[in-house]
C-alpha cells in the first residue's frame, strides 16, 4: 500500500493498524427515528407558478392558499 508523498510511516505500527482496523469496523451512529406524520400539520414550502395560475386563485380573495391545497390535494388523488 502506497502513502501519498510527503506523508510519514506511523512511529507505531500496531496503533496505527488498530485505528485502521477500528476506522473500518466502527458502526456509524444510526440517525434518530423520524418523527411521525401528525394529520393535518401544514408544511411551510416555496413552489414557483406560473403567474396566471397565481392570478386565478387569488381573484377570490384571501384563502388562496388552502384553495391551491384543495387542488393539489384532488390532483393527487386525495
Amino acid at each position: 500500500m502506497s502513502r501519498p508523498p510527503g506523508v510519514r510511516r506511523p512511529s507505531d505500527p500496531l496503533k496505527a493498524a488498530e485505528a485502521a482496523f477500528k476506522k473500518v469496523t466502527t458502526k456509524p451512529a444510526e440517525a434518530p427515528p423520524k418523527a411521525p406524520a401528525i394529520p393535518g400539520v401544514k408544511e411551510i414550502v416555496t413552489l414557483r407558478i406560473d403567474q396566471d395560475v397565481l392570478e386565478y386563485f387569488q381573484q377570490d380573495g384571501p384563502g388562496w392558499q388552502d384553495r391551491i391545497n384543495a387542488a393539489l390535494r384532488k390532483a393527487a388523488g386525495k
